[in-house]
């Protein structure tokens, strides 16, 4: 595996409303902990669209990940200015991460036009990537199962890896248990 593609749930679909939320401490944590294995296993890129939420916390991971791992980040939004109508500080934080991706194009020139565009960015990228991973909860799968029925239809069932919430459930207790003062 070469490309990997990692999408999952937008902030508001998970009640984070607050970029200080210690939940996506445990959400990175669980994202680095899946990739890192996959890098060292020879991966050498993850894209992704940029979307608040999963994406663009994916997008941290691997910024931090390059100190010590040569895996590349393309960002490849659905149209120009996805990011226009989001809080002030997500909109700073998106361009910084894009001006420091390895690539960045947006899918269409312009602003938004149609719904289909998000079709198209989610057709694309299950096409580029050799696997897929998802945070994703099957029970309630938010707007991740538009990504996810793609998926399934053009990628091998073995090549699509999910973080569900037991897996965020085993991070925190991870971390808990890390903490001196848990045992105490």
């Amino acid at each position: 595996m070469k490309i990997l593609t990692v999408t999952g749930y937008k902030p508001m679909e998970i009640n984070i409303f607050n970029e200080d939320d210690e939940r996506i401490t445990y959400v990175k944590t669980a994202i680095k902990k899946r990739l890192i294995p996959m890098i060292e296993g020879g991966l050498e890129w993850v894209i992704l669209s940029g979307q608040m939420g999963v994406e663009m916390w994916t997008a941290e991971v691997i910024l931090d990940l390059q100190d010590n791992y040569d895996v590349q980040l393309g960002i490849f939004p659905p149209f120009e200015n996805q990011n226009s109508r989001w809080p002030e500080p997500l909109q700073e934080k998106y361009q910084s991460i894009v001006a420091a991706a390895d690539f960045y194009k947006p899918l269409y020139q312009g602003d938004y036009r149609g719904a289909y565009q998000f079709k198209a960015k989610n057709l694309w990228l299950a096409d580029k990537s050799d696997a897929c991973l998802l945070l994703m909860d099957q029970e309630y799968p938010g707007s991740t199962r538009f990504f996810y029925e793609i998926a399934k239809q053009s990628l091998p069932d073995h090549s699509i890896y999910t973080i569900t919430p037991a897996d965020l459930d085993d991070v925190v207790e991870e971390i808990r248990m890390a903490n001196p003062d848990y045992w105490m």
